[in-house]
């Protein structure tokens, strides 16, 4: 076969791909009720001000919700922020009173028949807010061609997606988009589900494996790889949980692959790929609105109000160019190097009691 062959092959499997998640979100599903198993929507917690948010948003848009974790950050005010795979727009709209009527919020998602329903409420939660006019638009194209979507280079303070990126047929092109939309110091904060081991080539056009967000998760290091060649050389993981197959067919199929729900936040600034020690602190100032005692970075960064951190050089430039600095007092500079700096995930674990469910 020779490379103009392959690369047609390759592009009519990616359509067939995404005809196929067209089809199963768009004629398929008619609600979360629908889904043969649990890893587009399994349990998962929510703070309390998200969860009266989420009490504001119609019940038609949230039935259709089809997430896998609780993929919004804190510090949005005034913030335009892009969702990608945004459904029916049930993170939209909790996006839309977070950022406030001077903030916008864009979702992209290529399925129509989901995006009919999230235009439907614009104005219904406008009027819920309190605004004039609505702070949300939604646009249908391709998350991995956000340029025909019209969204510019360095626009976007925040990219959100909620279970989505296993779903596209070209995840590398998903995350060049996304760090080419981001502002610099922009974050982008999604959850998505993960696989212990590469999926099987054959699996990848299973309608129902794919559907269920299953036959197109990435193994966590082939994440890992795409992340870099995007331009981001450190990603945190926020939160994880194992997913648990449901049903006798699907277990069949695919019960070799353990899977997980990740939540990762990474940022478009120049790190480096090993977190470095420069002798900086970090002291959180307890102003991030809903996080007045502490605030958890990733899983091992937990900062505590008022009490100094010892950080690495990258975690240092996540608190102190970005929209989180004002909330941190770092202290110290990179002009001496003390040699690699002890951030492993077990050092400071960061656990925050929540309850609630996303679904």
């Amino acid at each position: 076969m020779n490379s103009e062959t392959l690369e047609m092959s390759l592009a009519l499997d990616q359509d067939n791909q995404r005809r196929s998640v067209q089809r199963y979100y768009g004629e398929v599903l008619s609600s979360n009720a629908d889904l043969k198993t649990s890893a587009c929507c399994p349990p998962e917690t929510l703070p309390a001000y998200l969860r009266d948010i989420l009490a504001e948003v119609h019940p038609q848009v949230h039935d259709r919700f089809y997430g896998c974790g609780s993929s919004i950050p804190p510090a949005l005010e005034g913030a335009t922020v892009l969702d990608l795979g945004c459904g029916s727009g049930r993170d939209c709209y909790l996006l839309s009173k977070l950022v406030g009527p001077a903030g916008r919020v864009i979702g992209v998602d290529m399925t129509s028949a989901q995006l009919d329903i999230a235009q439907r409420y614009r104005q219904y939660h406008a009027a819920k807010f309190g605004y004039p006019s609505s702070n949300v638009e939604f646009i249908l194209g391709d998350i991995a061609d956000l340029v025909t979507a019209g969204i510019a280079d360095d626009s976007l303070d925040l990219v959100v997606s909620n279970c989505v990126v296993n779903l596209a047929p070209d995840k590398g092109a998903v995350l060049r988009e996304v760090f080419r939309v981001l502002k610099p110091g922009g974050e982008l904060y999604f959850s998505d589900v993960f696989a212990d081991r590469r999926i099987p080539a054959p699996l990848a056009y299973d309608p129902v494996l794919l559907g269920e967000c299953l036959a197109g998760a990435l193994y966590v290091e082939d994440f890992r790889r795409l992340l870099t060649l995007a331009g981001c050389a450190d990603a945190r993981v926020c939160s994880r949980g194992p997913l648990t197959l449901d049903g006798d067919e699907v277990e069949r199929k695919i019960g070799m692959v353990r899977f997980e729900s990740i939540t990762y936040r990474a940022f478009k600034l120049a790190l480096e790929d090993r977190c470095e020690d420069y002798g900086q602190v970090a002291v959180y100032l307890g102003t991030l609105a809903h996080h007045p005692h502490r605030f958890a970075l990733d899983d091992h960064h937990l900062f505590e109000r008022g009490r100094p951190m010892l950080v690495c050089g990258n975690t240092a430039d996540m608190l102190g160019r970005t929209r989180y600095a004002p909330h941190f007092e770092v202290r110290g500079e990179k002009r001496v190097h003390y040699g690699l700096f002890d951030c492993a995930p077990n050092a400071t674990p960061a656990r925050l009691p929540t309850s609630g469910s996303c679904c």
